[in-house]
């Protein structure tokens, strides 16, 4: 199954239909402050706004529009592990859900074998994003 192809699946597996990523990053982080002491360093603008100094004061949304965009970055997060030379194979790394998408059908479990420099996962081909 090509990237492009398995891309509608691999969303809607990973997903589940959840969205609204600033608010929920938000709540993260307000969750997270409020569990740990104010013991950072922080400027006075960050004090005079009330705000702690663990985390950058924005979040931008990284989201692929496209399926084939998606496709890659889930081959790039894979593959990853392979390229660095931790594992031999992506279904060899314990840490990812790539074994579950193997499961589900979406990559099949001898997939992201071989020579790491051949293997186009998640990069830039011919210079464009």
């Amino acid at each position: 199954m090509g990237g492009a192809s398995r891309a509608p699946a691999l969303r809607h597996h990973a997903a589940g239909g959840d969205d609204d990523f600033s608010n929920r990053i938000k709540a993260i982080k307000i969750l997270f402050v409020r569990a740990i002491p104010a013991t950072e360093r922080r400027s006075r603008v960050r004090v005079a706004r009330c705000e702690r100094a663990i985390w950058q004061r924005r979040f931008w949304e990284q989201v692929p529009r496209r399926d084939i965009d998606y496709a890659r970055r889930m081959d790039y997060v894979h593959f990853n592990p392979v390229k660095h030379g931790y594992v031999s194979f992506a279904r060899d790394w314990s840490y990812s859900n790539f074994h579950r998408l193997v499961e589900a059908g979406l990559y099949p479990a001898d997939w992201g074998a071989g020579d790491a420099e051949d293997f186009p996962a998640g990069e830039a081909q011919g210079g464009t994003p």
